[in-house]
């Protein structure tokens, strides 16, 4: 392989009894400790997919994530999930029964949720909302990225891997086949295949389900097709195609806010993350990668780690041509708001 890489009370007939007895039996300790309090009950938090749970990918990690939440927190929270919800009117549907349900908390966890969580936090202003909106080597020098939308977060994604190839490859290229879906294995399926079939022997994607780990899979042993798996750790589905995987860890980030909410000091609040913060982390190395390869991507961790290394840094030109960042790097709102490719990327993208 080439090296470039989270009650009861009592009735006012108990209460007349009580004090009755109270009166015939003047005697009873004054100084009894009164009775523990009750424990409050537990919190309730719903959350909503955007596609079937599954065995990996995005719904599958964020599960994982309220999974861990609930090992952490015990019977002092209930989740509940509603899987496969279409976004848009069906999404805003769920989530007003789930608010008019008595829940508390709800995670809604995929972009185009957004609005719809905007209109029923509206009307539910007791109800907590939250939203949740590379590097390889290569011989042919071209990677297929499979992608669901094309929105900023989608597409800072595609830079950060084309950058992250260019760094060792100046000539490499990263070719994008846009669903206009999250979740559509068939669809991911063929977009994977069509883009091996126009030479990419790397694949990776940001859709939500194992379809194309498995094409690469299937493309392994006849093209040596590769696999650089997003949200979950593919390897069970692509055990010789993929090298690793940049997995999503939502369940430390999930515990909080339950946490939050249950002591009462949750606020709503922009959230932006990555591996420093523990959202972001890398499944181990397959055994074909090399170990100076191996290397570099671990000194490439830490410096991210330490914030040594900014991966949108100057310069950055567009696939136009166009100079857009001469010196320093990117804040984070201009990351946030990226609607514009890096050279080393084939594509289009939707022009206002």
């Amino acid at each position: 392989m080439n090296k470039n890489l989270a009650r009861c009370r009592m009735a006012a007939m108990l209460a007349a009894a009580a004090a009755s007895l109270a009166a015939l039996m003047p005697a009873v300790a004054q100084n009894a400790a009164p009775p523990a309090a009750p424990p409050a009950p537990p919190l309730k938090i719903a959350f909503v997919y955007v596609s079937p749970i599954g065995e990996a990918g995005w719904t599958y990690q964020h599960n994982q994530g309220r999974l861990a939440m609930q090992t952490v927190l015990g019977n002092r929270v209930t989740t509940r999930v509603v899987e496969g919800v279409a976004e848009g009117a069906d999404s805003e549907r769920v989530m007003r029964d789930l608010a008019a349900q008595g829940n508390q908390l709800i995670f809604a966890t995929s972009f185009g949720y957004l609005e719809p969580a905007l209109r029923v936090a509206a009307e539910f202003p007791a109800v907590k909302f939250e939203h949740a909106g590379g590097y390889k080597t290569s011989t042919t020098g071209v990677a297929g990225y499979v992608a669901g939308f094309p929105v900023p977060e989608v597409i800072q994604g595609i830079n950060a891997f084309a950058l992250g190839m260019r760094q060792v490859n100046p000539q490499a290229q990263v070719k994008v086949l846009w669903l206009n879906s999250w979740f559509d294995p068939p669809r991911e399926r063929e977009a994977a295949q069509t883009l091996v079939n126009q030479g990419a022997d790397v694949l990776t994607n940001h859709s939500g389900s194992t379809a194309v780990a498995q094409t690469a899979e299937e493309n392994f042993k006849t093209k040596g097709v590769r696999l650089i798996a997003y949200q979950s750790d593919m390897s069970r589905f692509a055990p010789n195609a993929q090298l690793t995987a940049i997995t999503h860890q939502w369940g430390g980030y999930y515990t909080q806010v339950a946490q939050a909410v249950l002591i009462g000091t949750w606020k709503p609040k922009p959230v932006w993350g990555g591996m420093r913060e523990g959202f972001v982390a890398l499944a181990p190395f397959a055994a074909s990668v090399p170990k100076d390869v191996a290397a570099l991507i671990d000194a490439q961790r830490s410096a991210l780690l330490a914030g040594r290394l900014k991966p949108f840094s100057a310069p950055l030109v567009d696939t136009d041509g166009k100079l857009r960042l001469e010196k320093g790097s990117l804040d984070d709102a201009a990351i946030a708001s990226m609607n514009w490719f890096v050279q080393g990327v084939a594509g289009s993208l939707p022009r206002p």
